[in-house]
């Protein structure tokens, strides 16, 4: 997808029928269901909480009651056993049936040998109702029995708790129905306030799965309540940022395509140029350079052979060898500067060398110092071919227009790169981008740079800052060793 594609692509809202489909994933609980079970485990705790303190509560107070109860019986009784000592049984027995239920206990009389002789009527209160089984084993304690001793029998009190366990019940079944229907009115209200606040999420979790599927064109609508705003605000911010993120990202790569292309394009656009330019210097070497020599002997021969004969022949024939000698020394002057044939048989080295003793030549009254720091590894032939062409361009640049007084050439290498310096002491030219760009031999300089971007190096003009006479400028390149078209190779201490 190219920019233009991705540009084109409307904004997709995340709308409430795409939410519809959103669902949690394989295994999981949504949201809504785990705040729903953690709100009603947390009510259902309380309400066992206060069922609990409940059956607590009337624990206590059955154990309070009967110990009361058993109490106040038995010290009654103890104060009636005269009754028996001085009537007997049986007025003892009258006695208990007017005395009746002495709270909750049950009193009987037994006679020496076991047999009852009384026991105390059942209570009337809540006649023909218990509470539950399960219900007396939680709140009942432990039944206290006390026996007193009478002449020739016994009077047993034992605690009946059933009234106020019933008690307990009512109370308990009365807490358990508000509990119940507050906890369902809570419930509901818990419910739907989870549900309004949660509505806008479903919706959320859609866009982020469009997002997910790559539709970076997808925006939330403006959500209801505070958390659903921020996530949606973040959420659409989020997806701008990647969306334009990739927009450059796709702008970048059509531009490095595009450079990438144009340098394959440019690159054999100099191999050709550069054969051309080397079937030309051939051809002037070879068959040109042979007509030129011919035609040197010829005028040699002319001029022996008219000797004293014919003068003004014999003038005309120098003239010829002296026209065809400084056509000979022109056409051996242009072919290194069409290519550098000497490469086929020597190394860089070797050809810059035979270069500035040529230049050292033409122009005697300036400096021209040469220096390589190491002995250079082997370079393919682009390598030495770019590293032979940034050299020649920046030395006859250096002595046609600057004007200068001193030249330096310089060449190290490692084992990643080859480092080319070519500086001078002349007037320089504007790196700020004021003077054209084809002035004075500036279209030389381009193409420097774009033969050695197109090998993946570096080119750069400065002003050297070694140099303290005139502005000057230093012609500076970085080869890579091996040759990746696909990088381009940073120099050390230069950024990329």
């Amino acid at each position: 997808m190219t920019t233009s594609d991705l540009s084109a692509l409307p904004s997709t809202p995340a709308t409430p029928a795409a939410a519809a489909t959103a669902r949690p994933g394989p295994g999981g609980l949504s949201l809504r269901l785990r705040i729903h079970l953690i709100v009603a485990g947390l009510m259902a705790l309380f309400v066992a909480t206060l069922l609990w303190l409940q059956i607590d509560a009337t624990r206590r107070s059955v154990h309070e009651e009967i110990v009361g109860a058993n109490r106040v019986a038995a010290q009654l009784l103890q104060r009636v056993t005269w009754v028996y000592t001085r009537s007997g049984p049986q007025a003892l027995i009258e006695f208990l049936a007017q005395l009746g239920r002495v709270r909750a206990n049950d009193i009987s009389l037994l006679d020496e040998h076991g047999q009852l002789l009384y026991r105390s009527p059942p209570s009337t209160y809540k006649e023909g109702r218990n509470a539950p089984d399960w219900y007396s084993r939680l709140v009942v304690p432990p039944l206290q029995r006390q026996v007193i001793a009478l002449p020739g029998g016994q009077l047993a009190v034992e605690a009946d708790p059933s009234r106020a366990i019933l008690d307990g019940w009512d109370d308990f079944r009365v807490l358990v129905g508000v509990a119940g229907a507050a906890l369902l009115l809570l419930l509901g209200g818990v419910f739907w306030l989870v549900g309004r606040t949660l509505r806008p999420f479903p919706t959320i979790v859609a866009a982020l799965e469009r997002i997910e599927r790559g539709d970076l064109r997808t925006r939330l609508p403006e959500l209801r309540g505070h958390e659903a705003a921020t996530i949606g605000a973040a959420i659409n911010r989020m997806s701008a940022a990647v969306e334009g993120h990739l927009i450059e990202r796709l702008r970048a790569f059509e531009v490095e395509r595009s450079l990438s292309e144009s340098r394959e394009l440019a690159r054999q656009i100099e191999h050709h140029m550069e054969r051309e330019r080397r079937e030309i210097a051939r051809e002037l070497h070879d068959e040109l350079g042979q007509s030129v020599t011919a035609i040197r002997s010829l005028a040699a021969s002319l001029v022996l052979r008219l000797g004293e004969r014919d003068p003004q022949g014999r003038e005309l024939a120098g003239l010829i060898g002296s026209e065809a000698l400084r056509l000979d020394d022109a056409m051996h002057s242009l072919i290194p500067r069409l290519a550098p044939l000497a490469l086929d048989q020597l190394n860089l080295a070797d050809c810059l060398s035979d270069l500035v003793a040529s230049a050292r030549q033409r122009e005697p009254a300036i400096e021209i110092v040469f220096n390589i720091d190491a002995p250079l590894p082997e370079l393919d032939g682009d390598t030495a071919l770019a590293a032979y062409r940034v050299v020649q361009e920046a030395l006859n640049n250096a002595l046609r227009h600057s004007g200068a007084h001193r030249i330096a050439i310089m060449l190290s290498a490692n084992e990643r790169l080859l480092d080319i310096s070519v500086s001078d002491d002349g007037q320089g030219l504007s790196l700020d981008g004021s003077e054209p760009l084809q002035h004075k031999g500036r279209y030389g300089l381009r193409g420097l740079r774009e033969r050695v971007r197109a090998l993946g190096g570096r080119f750069e003009l400065a002003s050297p800052s070694a140099l303290d006479t005139g502005r000057g400028l230093r012609v500076q390149a970085w080869l890579p060793l091996q040759l990746n078209a696909s990088a381009t190779v940073a120099p050390p201490g230069v950024p990329r």
